[in-house]
């Protein structure tokens, strides 16, 4: 018995599945769209059931009319029928527009809904998690098979409805069809009396199922070789996207036009055959795949060319009326159809669900940190202590140490700095700090309490950060700093004020309701990065934590602009703690103490004119090499 491979951490496994997993992957899909969008399965149910009838009535009564035709001719009859017929056709046509529109609304919902749901997970995880590199790399491998074929959960919710149509026709088909294996021959009639046979009507049957068969094997080879391609068509698609929108990004428009890259983007595309006529997938189609799917047309053809001559037999031969005829040709070709549809969608799961292991193989990555459970004290004094003991880090995956044997401890209000090269184990030590992620070696105190002893979102809170490459969302002024939709206007303004924002009434028409950037108002304000940076800081005020971070937020500015910056943020964190973290030493002079890393180490600790006074030090070296940035 072949064992199927299990998901690694680099690839979901190979393209095939069992019948096993393909179910069980199936179930988990279908209870994950039900979750999210009940509606949506009850509407598209009901029009799937009526979708699968109306033929199946229209088939009955219309029989009987023909039988009426055909017989005696009774106009009170005929009328019958007729009232019959239009009642029931207009009833199930209208009830048909209801259910379709009912469906095509929460259809039209449900686009939303995937990129919610890998959102709401890349929400949920851990840090660590998010910052892998490799949970990008799974979430792009789902996005990418979903865009170049439809492959995925969205195929699911098409296969459900598709599922549920041929279910309820094969029920239909059944129905209608009984009474022709049922009804006998007479034996007047001589020598098709064979066709009385229980044998007879088995045959029919086993050619319908065999049909089915044969047409779901040819539908899993076609899907193997199209899962074969996958990694070829997914680069294929991001080429296209690539294509679609490089010369609509801003961030490219000054290279492009400098370097002339278009024509080197524009080959990129038509040097590669992915999607045109010399592609995998057109000699696939020219080959194999067209030879398979011609016999998957056939195949039914023949199958109906058998249903008509034995229905037609049975009715050259009396054992029904004329009129029957058409109810049982239909019964049946609507039988035989279902038993196909049914038969190729078990195919397409098989091949589909190799996608659905890359989609839970994403929403299956787990969160192993600990969340906590001790509640943050919250002093008025804001009287808190934080210290490293012999803290060490390794990055997941990684073999080297980011930091090692790091052992300090944070007092309380005072003005520290954290210098280094790039590299050295800065942003990593404020990671660590704020718990993104917890060391590798050693133990992180607050007020003598290890941090993972903490409820993880109230530790949080102790922090306020401006990080060096910070981020603000479309939405109002106000509630960028207020970092939420409830906000008090008046301290908005005033943390504004104190990061030295003050251009507001001049620039910003609507005020604090104005928008930033034009993604969802037309009348947004594009910021610059200067305005950017002080309504960053502005946010970290508004927080009111007892700790603040500035992580190389002003990386971008010359060291005079940045000295300027990190001079009268100093003057209004007051009585909190702050922490600055540069590559630049602009920052070091108010500081009452700093840490200096080098190669993942703490090398050095103290205060500017005691590390300055060790001239063979490392803070001696890097601030000599600086120093003509900040003398006059």
């Amino acid at each position: 018995m072949r064992k199927e491979k299990k998901p690694s951490a680099d690839k979901p496994g190979s393209g095939t599945c069992s019948f096993k997993e393909t179910f069980i992957l199936y179930k988990r899909a279908v209870l994950l769209w039900c979750r999210e969008y009940p509606k949506q399965f009850l509407y598209t149910g009901l029009h799937a059931l009526i979708t699968a009838g109306s033929p199946c009535f229209a088939l009955y009564f219309t029989a009987r009319l023909l039988n009426e035709l055909a017989g005696a001719g009774r106009r009170a009859e005929l009328i019958k029928w007729v009232v019959i017929i239009l009642t029931v056709t207009a009833a199930l046509s209208l009830l048909r527009v209801v259910l379709f529109r009912a469906k095509e609304t929460y259809a039209a919902v449900q686009w939303n809904c995937l990129p919610s749901i890998y959102t709401k997970k890349i929400l949920s995880m851990d840090y660590s998690a998010v910052d892998d590199a490799r949970t990008y790399e799974k979430l792009a491998w789902v996005e990418q098979s979903e865009n170049w074929g439809g492959h995925g959960m969205n195929r699911v919710f098409w296969q459900y409805e598709r599922f549920l149509v041929e279910l309820f026709k094969l029920i239909g088909g059944i129905a209608l069809s009984v009474t022709l294996f049922s009804v006998k021959i007479s034996e007047m009639t001589g020598g098709l009396t064979f066709l009385n046979h229980p044998i007879c009507p088995l045959i029919l049957l086993g050619c319908m199922v065999g049909t089915a068969a044969v047409n779901s094997s040819l539908e899993k080879v076609l899907q193997d070789r199209q899962n074969q391609c996958a990694e070829s068509a997914k680069l294929g698609n991001r080429i296209f996207f690539f294509m679609h929108e490089f010369a609509f990004n801003r961030k490219r428009d000054l290279d492009i036009r400098m370097y002339q890259q278009e024509d080197s983007c524009i080959n990129l595309f038509t040097a590669n055959h992915y999607f045109d006529t010399k592609s995998y997938f057109a000699k696939l189609a020219k080959g194999i795949a067209g030879i398979l799917t011609a016999v998957q047309t056939v195949l039914p053809s023949l199958l109906m060319g058998i249903v008509y001559l034995y229905v037609c037999l049975k009715a050259w031969a009396g054992a029904f009326d004329v009129g029957m005829i058409t109810q049982y040709v239909g019964a049946v070709t609507t039988l035989s159809s279902a038993v196909t549809g049914i038969f190729k969608l078990a195919a397409e799961a098989g091949g589909n669900a190799y996608y659905l292991r890359g989609v839970f193989w994403f929403l299956d990555i787990p969160n192993d940190m600990y969340q906590g459970s001790l509640t943050v004290e919250k002093r008025v004094d804001r009287n808190y202590e934080i210290e490293f003991r012999n803290v060490s880090f390794r990055y997941p995956g990684a073999e080297d140490y980011a930091l090692r044997h790091v052992s300090l401890k944070f007092q309380v209000g005072k003005r520290m700095a954290v210098v280094g090269q790039n590299g050295s184990g800065k942003t990593t030590f404020i990671k660590l700090l704020c718990r993104l992620y917890d060391p590798t070696e050693g133990v992180i105190l607050l007020n003598g309490i290890d941090i993972r002893k903490y409820n993880y979102r109230e530790y949080m809170s102790v922090f306020s950060v401006v990080f060096q490459d910070f981020q603000l969302l479309s939405l109002s002024l106000a509630q960028n700093v207020a970092a939420g939709e409830n906000f008090d206007a008046k301290r908005v303004l005033d943390c504004l004020q104190k990061a030295g924002f003050t251009e507001i009434e001049e620039k910003f028409p609507k005020g604090l309701d104005t928008n930033i950037g034009k993604d969802f108002e037309e009348d947004g304000i594009w910021v610059s990065g200067g305005e950017g940076q002080k309504i960053a800081i502005a946010r970290s005020l508004y927080r009111d934590a007892p700790f603040i971070i500035l992580d190389e937020p002003t990386a971008a500015l010359d060291p005079v602009a940045e000295y300027e910056i990190y001079s009268k943020f100093n003057e209004i964190v007051g009585d909190r703690t702050a922490v600055y973290i540069s590559h630049r030493l602009s920052s070091c002079r108010f500081c009452d103490k700093i840490l200096v890393f080098h190669n993942g180490e703490m090398i050095q600790q103290g205060s500017h004119e005691e590390l300055l006074a060790k001239q063979d030090g490392k803070y001696a070296q890097l601030w000599n090499a600086q120093a003509k940035y900040y003398t006059n």
